[in-house]
């Protein structure tokens, strides 16, 4: 089974550490998901943002680096790779600063998903269809 879906860097760390900071819709989504046994997709900078995130110690995730990559295994994460295809379309992303939202985003058009995030900036720009 495909995907639909593709988490932002910040739900996927949300949904395995905090859910409650998730909106209701999301949580339906996700929990529909998981009870269809449809994977959630995952941009490959996701897991590089989730590395750095939790080296720097920016966050307290209250969870190793380990733990959080085990929970992002399949069958219920797919991690789709940057291609040339999503480099390419991330880079006509004019309208986002952030490399990472870029590459998420371009992810997301380039398969053809409906992106799962809080960033107003992305929600703003209409680029992709998204659940907020």
């Amino acid at each position: 089974m495909l995907p639909r879906f593709l988490l932002d860097t910040h739900i996927a760390v949300r949904w395995l550490i905090d859910a409650k900071k998730l909106s209701r819709e999301q949580i339906r989504v996700l929990e529909g998901a998981v009870r269809r046994t449809e994977p959630l997709a995952l941009s490959a900078i996701s897991l590089l943002e989730i590395a750095v995130l939790t080296s720097e110690r920016k966050r307290r995730l209250n969870a190793s680096l380990n733990e959080l990559f085990h929970q992002l295994q399949p069958p219920v994460f797919q991690v789709l790779p940057l291609t040339y295809e999503i480099a390419t379309e991330a880079a006509s992303l004019g309208n986002l600063r952030d490399p990472a939202d870029r590459a998420i985003v371009a992810t997301a058009r380039a398969h053809r998903l409906t992106l799962m995030t809080s960033d107003q900036r992305i929600i703003e720009s209409k680029l992709v269809p998204v659940v907020a």
